[in-house]
């Protein structure tokens, strides 16, 4: 495998072999890690994070998962450059990459990173847009992958907002061969070009996937239900309506009980129980919940290895 000098923006941009290969990767390096090994891929290299968008998970599994592979992390915001106000995207790629090894944007518009990623010399990983998590979707990858093995034939369940995480969730399971059914409220469906090249996938890796307007259709001998905030940032004003399209679409025991007797459940996170997910079931199914979210910084590690 060789990626170097890759941008890492959208899953469908890498073939599934690479992708399979990249799990390989992160399980690996996830192993050297727990054995206490150290690691020198990156060493000398420095990412450089500039979020628009705050993140707990993003932030710590970038800085701390740069920092396991011998290198070293910078971070900007916001407030301190505002890319295409204070300076162009174009002007600030171009300096950004003068001084470092990659980039890791998190930002709204899917556009700010492909446009991050024409102008700089560096590689650059979409670390979130309001579009796509390709970041997040390896890690659920790799956690599906050490629950169950062999993850070609499993059933994914995604039950809430058809946002960025189930763009790429419907792109990444289908190119894994993991089959998605999908449950969303009417307004709030899976978008349409994600779903459209995921039947694509499915077609080349023998998956399935099904677009429900019921949770409890599409949970039916799932072995992962997945679920997500139903309000996302920079749409709080719409919370209290949201409360109420959601309201059936909660993950609780009564519609994990229709899963297969072998499942987990998955939640990218933050969580905000009592909502999407019940409170009870949250801690029911917190081991997985918190592997998957420490998994981030091995996922992140091997595209970082790959691609630096």
């Amino acid at each position: 495998m060789n990626l170097k000098g890759r941008d890492f923006i959208n899953l469908e941009d890498f073939t599934k072999e690479e992708l399979h290969e990249l799990i390989d990767l992160a399980a690996e390096l996830k192993a050297k890690i727990k054995n206490g090994e150290q690691i020198d891929i990156c060493k000398n290299k420095t990412l450089l994070m500039y979020f628009e968008k705050p993140s707990l998970r993003t932030r710590l599994s970038f800085e701390t998962g740069i920092n396991k592979l011998g290198g070293s992390a910078l971070f900007i915001t916001k407030a301190e450059i505002d890319p295409g106000k204070r300076e162009s995207i174009e002007d600030t790629a171009r300096v950004m990459s003068k001084f470092v090894d990659a980039l890791t944007i998190r930002t709204f518009a899917h556009s700010d990173v492909e446009k991050f990623a024409k102008w700089s010399s560096v590689p650059v990983i979409n670390a979130l847009t309001d579009k796509s998590h390709p970041c997040q979707i390896m890690a659920d990858i790799l956690t599906i992958k050490e629950y169950f093995n062999d993850v070609k034939g499993k059933k994914l369940a995604y039950v809430g907002d058809g946002n960025n995480v189930l763009h790429s969730l419907l792109i990444g399971c289908s190119m894994f061969g993991i089959n998605i059914a999908v449950a969303t409220p009417e307004g709030y469906e899976a978008p349409e070009d994600a779903v459209a090249l995921a039947k694509k996938f499915a077609g080349e890796t023998g998956s399935k996937v099904e677009i429900f307007r019921d949770a409890k259709d599409a949970v039916k001998g799932a072995n992962v239900i997945y679920t997500d905030t139903w309000t996302s940032m920079g749409q709080e004003d719409e919370a209290n309506i949201r409360r109420i399209v959601f309201r059936n679409y909660q993950v609780n025991d009564d519609l994990v009980a229709l899963a297969d007797k072998n499942h987990i459940v998955m939640h990218c996170l933050p969580a905000h129980k009592g909502e999407e997910i019940d409170a009870d079931t949250f801690e029911k199914y917190a081991e997985p919940l918190f592997n998957q979210a420490e998994n981030r910084r091995y996922a992140q590690m091997a595209v970082m290895a790959a691609i630096m």
